[in-house]
């Protein structure tokens, strides 16, 4: 899952070089509901998101639809390893909206630490960036980072009953709706490089679809708490493919601002252990539990 949801940083950074964002999105949406919709068909389940359909909308907004072309815009001026360092502040951001959404989980002095800590980390990172044209492209980047922290919560608190399957294939479909038009609009006039075209491929089968798919059986596998200590991860990766793939520089700034992030993730989101409860059937796996990063 490191490595499945910490590369789509890179093929977004190559994909973007040949076709326009549009496309980008709806080819990775495409291809990703194309693969998921015939499962999601058989289960027999997609009836039952009809009655979820606001929440279920909300979601793919702030999921799918606007992080995923605004990553994408962004990683045509931004590099790659950037962007992944930045979304990795979406821990942080999540429980700041928890608070100020009515979450009744108290801020210890640790996690206030660890928000502080992290935010930090997040200026430090784009502060030299908020300068010239790259202001508007890293403001991108945090939007998303925003849209990923927010999507959670409406999945925990009005989606948790709604089996992930049919809910990913749902929302992506809905995706490449919305992105179709553009998508046909800005479509190549000449067909991409191979890179590109393996990028966009890539994209859709394996960090998408098949990344889904392991997901919810690593939730199978594992329990939720220990299947998501990947998020901590996943910005490593991007910082390490940008760098060793696409040449891109690594300096004191990335280093330590990881390390800030990385630090007030860990301390912001960390809770005592919960006493284990009366055993009973294991739930349903949900998307209430993913925290970012992605889908792209």
């Amino acid at each position: 899952m490191c490595v499945l949801w910490g590369i789509p940083y890179l093929l977004i950074k190559v994909a973007v070089g040949g076709v326009s964002v549009p496309v980008v999105v709806f080819a990775r949406t495409a291809l990703g509901a194309a693969i998921l919709l015939p499962a999601a068909l058989r289960s027999g389940q997609l009836a039952a998101l009809r009655a979820h359909w606001r929440p279920l909308l909300a979601f793919a907004v702030l999921e799918m639809i606007v992080p995923w072309g605004l990553l994408s815009s962004a990683e045509e001026h931004l590099p790659s390893s950037l962007a992944g360092l930045l979304i990795a502040a979406v821990p942080i951001i999540g429980v700041v909206i928890a608070r100020l959404t009515g979450g009744t989980e108290r801020l210890s002095p640790r996690r206030w630490a660890g928000l502080i800590l992290g935010l930090a980390g997040v200026g430090f990172l784009a502060g030299p960036h908020l300068g010239g044209g790259s202001a508007w492209p890293v403001t991108e980047v945090l939007l998303v980072a925003l849209g990923y922290a927010t999507a959670p919560l409406i999945a925990a608190r009005r989606l948790a009953d709604v089996p992930g399957l049919p809910m990913t294939a749902a929302c992506l479909t809905l995706a490449a709706v919305v992105y179709a038009p553009a998508a046909i609009a800005t479509w190549p006039a000449r067909l991409p490089s191979g890179q590109v075209l393996a990028a966009l491929a890539a994209l859709g089968a394996i960090c998408t679809a098949f990344a889904f798919i392991i997901f919810l059986a690593l939730i199978r596998e594992v329990g939720t708490s220990r299947a998501m200590t990947f998020t901590y991860v996943n910005p490593a990766i991007a910082v390490a493919a940008g760098v060793a793939l696409l040449g891109e520089s690594f300096t004191v700034t990335i280093a330590a601002s990881f390390a800030l992030i990385l630090g007030g993730c860990v301390l912001a989101t960390g809770s005592r252990r919960e006493q284990p409860g009366p055993a009973g059937p294991p739930a349903q796996p949900s998307l209430a539990a993913r925290a970012d990063a992605d889908q792209a």
